[in-house]
């Protein structure tokens, strides 16, 4: 006998929905690794790329240029030869560092759980 679907009684996130936006912000490969390492002050392009070496310059470039669009961080061009450019979060982009803050620890947890947990023998 086939089980009855039950109604999903929690209502869909809409386009506008508050959810739907933030995930669409954090969801972006590498976009929570940019926020982790800007929390921790201003960086240079350079060296976000050694504190996150997985990432290549172009999606690097790409996450900087759409978070800055979106309000996220703040791009500052420095009056040095050759010019150079920081890139810091912006207030709304401090209002996010807890949301990752709380991802990590998930991440620490999860990571250790499966350190501890006995290894089986695949078939």
């Amino acid at each position: 006998m086939a089980l009855k679907v039950r109604k999903n009684r929690t209502p869909p996130p809409m386009p506008s929905c508050p959810l739907t936006e933030c995930m669409s912000l954090l969801g972006g490969a590498w976009t929570p690794n940019v926020l982790w390492y800007l929390s921790g002050g201003p960086r240079r392009f350079g060296e976000l790329k050694v504190d996150i070496p997985s990432i290549s310059a172009k999606v690097l470039s790409a996450r900087l240029r759409g978070l800055a669009t979106k309000g996220v961080i703040e791009r500052t061009v420095m009056p040095t030869s050759p010019p150079s450019v920081e890139y810091a979060l912006t207030p709304l982009g401090q209002e996010l560092v807890p949301a990752i803050k709380a991802i990590v620890s998930v991440g620490h947890r999860l990571k250790n759980r499966a350190m501890r947990a006995p290894s089986t023998p695949r078939n």
